[in-house]
């Protein structure tokens, strides 16, 4: 039976093969994917499906019934791009570039949808297939997505998150996704799980003053950075390798003259760690460094912390199934297993409240996210992964639901309820100066 879905997936080549080339010729960031959530919609509609658009930001669900009670399987499929100026595709005035591979993920699903609207593809399904295109996966741009929180627009700088939150996984009993992978080894590549990260902007506040008259009337904001870099990388070694902690400021602004003290100084980072608490405990010990350091100079310091994504763990009924899958259609040996992934990912988010895999397929070159990131090799990567996700969506929806209900009744979810979840999430959230100062010469720091 696998061999008829991979069949109909094949069918469908050209609309996978039209759809890839579609979105890295139109790449978009974050919660501006309007172009490519629209042409994705319409593409649905026109094999019958009815879209559910989010309206005041991109991205849709649509979702295929098969008329029986069963599982509810979540396709997703990430629609933003990333900034990378020196991509040789990169849009000129945007600097967006799918050196992500997201147009492969979108592509693929697509084509799945397709595959499913065949004459036969749901006899002997039960349950219930939900499509979603998801927006701004990538935590950046996050000036812009703050100012959508703002004005009331999206709760959540992670896509989602934000879905989460508006009802789209809602009755989804599973979820699944492929990405793109660079590397010889197989043609899959398995991962155990994945990173979470806390997001965070910080602006240390100094006094401006006259460089060359007056220096010693400033407070300059840059050294406080400088010295709060240091302090932060002093940490690394307090941090232990099992929890894979990952922290890596930019500077977006340091000064606008030359020969100005440099009043404000804004940086943007991650805190990546394998575990919630692992995270919540290096960001505390961040804060504290970036605290410190403001107080060392007399300057002040404003965070605005942020959940990005929750640590992913990849449901191991889902992977086997997977596994099992690749061996039969592709032969033994064409699954590298590289253990834990460092990156983040809002799939984290959603593996807290239900069974997820995300996994990857090879047929990409270059390094992720990097100037030299291409995809090589479109079947590989999108045909490939279309395949085997329609073959697992059979395996789980076929004889009554039997094997999907064996995942639902093995998962232990980390939260009891979406409730629960973002009581945690919300926690995080922070806005305030880090450092009161007193009247005589004292500084209280928060952290």
């Amino acid at each position: 039976m696998y061999e008829r879905y991979a069949g109909l997936v094949n069918k469908n080549k050209r609309i996978i093969y039209d759809t890839i080339d579609y979105i890295w010729e139109n790449p978009e960031l974050g919660y501006k994917e309007w172009k490519t959530s629209e042409y994705l919609a319409e593409k649905f509609e026109m094999l019958g499906y009815s879209v559910k658009r989010a309206d005041d930001i991109p991205g849709f669900a649509a979702e295929l019934d098969t008329g029986i009670p069963g599982p509810k399987v979540a396709v997703m499929g990430e629609l933003d791009a990333i900034r990378c100026a020196t991509h040789p595709a990169a849009n000129p005035e945007t600097q967006a570039v799918h050196a992500c591979g997201h147009h492969i993920q979108t592509a693929a699903m697509l084509g799945i949808a397709a595959a499913f609207k065949e004459a036969g593809a749901t006899e002997g399904l039960c349950g219930s297939i939900r499509f979603i295109a998801v927006p701004a996966e990538e935590t950046i741009d996050l000036g812009y997505r703050e100012s959508l929180i703002s004005n009331g627009i999206i709760s959540y700088v992670a896509g989602k998150t934000e879905f989460l939150k508006r009802g789209y996984f809602d009755d989804v009993d599973m979820a699944m996704m492929f990405h793109a992978d660079s590397g010889e080894n197989g043609l899959f590549r398995f991962i155990d799980g994945q990173n979470g990260c806390v997001t965070k902007h910080f602006e240390y506040r100094g006094k401006a003053a006259h460089a060359g008259a007056a220096p010693h009337k400033g407070i300059n904001a840059l050294y406080a950075a400088s010295i709060g870099l240091a302090a932060c990388n002093s940490l690394r070694e307090t941090f232990r390798e099992r929890d894979y902690i990952r922290y890596h400021p930019i500077i977006n602004q340091g000064g606008v003259a030359a020969n100005a003290i440099p009043d404000i100084v804004s940086m943007d980072t991650y805190v990546r760690a394998a575990s919630f608490d692992a995270m919540i405990e290096a960001n505390r010990k961040i804060n504290r460094a970036i605290a410190a350091s403001a107080v060392s100079l007399g300057a002040n310091v404003r965070i605005m912390d942020k959940p990005g994504n929750f640590p992913f763990l990849s449901d191991k009924n889902l992977s086997e199934r997977a596994a099992a899958v690749i061996e039969e259609l592709f032969g033994q040996d064409k699954i590298e297993y590289s253990g834990w992934d460092t990156q983040s990912s809002d799939v984290g988010d959603i593996s807290s409240l239900m069974p997820v895999i995300q996994h990857y397929c090879k047929g990409a070159s270059g390094e992720q996210h990097g100037n030299n990131y291409f995809i090589k090799d479109r079947d590989k990567t999108a045909i490939n992964s279309a395949i085997v996700i329609s073959c697992l969506i059979y395996d789980i929806l076929k004889e009554n639901g039997t094997f999907g209900r064996k995942v639902i009744a093995e998962y232990t979810p980390v939260f009891k309820s979406r409730e629960e979840y973002f009581e945690a999430i919300n926690k995080i959230s922070c806005d305030m100066n880090l450092v009161e100062y007193s009247g005589n010469h004292e500084a209280k720091i928060y952290f």
